[in-house]
């Protein structure tokens, strides 16, 4: 009992004589943390997408647009004649209430009405103005108007994402421009001031839903068919009644025209415009602009092939320029969400 006592004390003499210097330690340890940290581990980083990575999205981004080429070909051998706001009505609602579907998933909070901006911007309005500018210009006039989208995007870009655009954009854009004049212009080429007003204005709408779903990116959880069914449905709303008042149903629709509606409907919207917006998400607002060249392109290929026309050298070098506008304006830095 006693040895267990001195013991005791012993302990508490040792503690009493070595706290201090622990607290003194410690405090000292704490001032030197302060001053000088411990290095931490890097936390992990994303890595950038290669070139090789971004050169995908990029692609995969052309595809819409490429599709959109087809557009025209489609609706001269498949559809009926003169219904163009049916086949915008016909192309966008049953895409989206399939995608709708599909998905199940509503839009909430302040998604209601930005779908319904981007919805009326890439479809509502777009899709009504476009065939009334095709149906009083000229293909290479409506084209040709349509390439300076990609200027229209930086103009955007300054004042909604406080991007300027840089020179290698801006020559890109006016080497597209001067390219698809030379792929589809046409020395006989009549100009209509309402069919330019009505595809200027398609144009800068549909530049202006670029910029716009570049700045609103995507709600949390919700896939890019999702996004896309609910611009398609919104659009389609809107379009449905005003196609009906206007144009009405055909009496019947032939195999023929039940097969271009398909198409048009599952591949050149709801694929091609998963696909576009994907790009928008995923590439600058710049670089996914100039993608949209490819539609020209694509539909005059279309015709050289379906149609049996044939190229000029004149024509040649415009699908050169354009090729090399499309290139040019992608931008050298890539950032694309991993």
């Amino acid at each position: 009992m006693g040895d267990r006592h001195v013991r005791y004390q012993d302990q508490e003499h040792q503690h009493q004589h070595t706290a201090p210097d622990a607290d003194f330690h410690r405090g000292t340890e704490r001032r030197t943390a302060r001053n000088h940290p411990p290095a931490r581990p890097a936390a992990p980083r994303t890595a950038r997408p290669s070139t090789k990575t971004a050169a995908g999205f990029a692609a995969l981004a052309a595809i819409g647009p490429a599709t959109w080429g087809t557009t025209y070909v489609t609706t001269t051998e498949l559809l009926p004649p003169d219904r163009p706001l049916l086949a915008a009505a016909l192309r966008a609602l049953p895409a989206g209430l399939i995608l709708l579907a599909l998905t199940r998933r509503l839009p909430s909070g302040d998604w209601w009405w930005k779908a319904a901006v981007l919805g009326i911007l890439n479809f509502g309005a777009f899709f009504p103005l476009l065939f009334f500018g095709a149906y009083h210009l000229p293909g290479g006039v409506a084209s040709t108007i349509s390439a300076v989208m990609p200027l229209l995007v930086a103009g955007f870009g300054i004042g909604v994402l406080k991007v300027r655009p840089t020179r290698r954009t801006l020559l890109a854009g006016l080497v597209g421009v001067a390219g698809v004049a030379l792929l589809v212009l046409r020395g006989s080429a009549t100009v209509d001031l309402a069919g330019i007003a009505a595809m200027l204005t398609a144009t800068t709408l549909m530049a202006l839903a670029v910029v716009l779903s570049k700045r609103w990116g995507r709600p949390e959880g919700t896939s890019l068919l999702a996004l896309t069914g609910w611009q398609l449905t919104a659009g389609g709303l809107v379009l449905a009644p005003i196609a009906l008042t206007a144009e009405g149903l055909p009496d019947h629709f032939t195999g023929a025209n039940v097969a271009g509606y398909t198409y048009l409907g599952i591949i050149g919207t709801a694929l091609a415009y998963a696909l576009w917006f994907r790009g928008i998400e995923r590439l600058p607002a710049s670089s996914v602009s100039f993608l949209g060249l490819t539609n020209p392109v694509v539909a005059t290929l279309a015709g050289l092939v379906i149609l049996g026309q044939t190229l000029t050298v004149w024509q040649v070098a415009g699908l050169v320029l354009v090729l090399g506008s499309v290139v040019l304006g992608q931008a050298r830095r890539q950032t694309p969400r991993a």
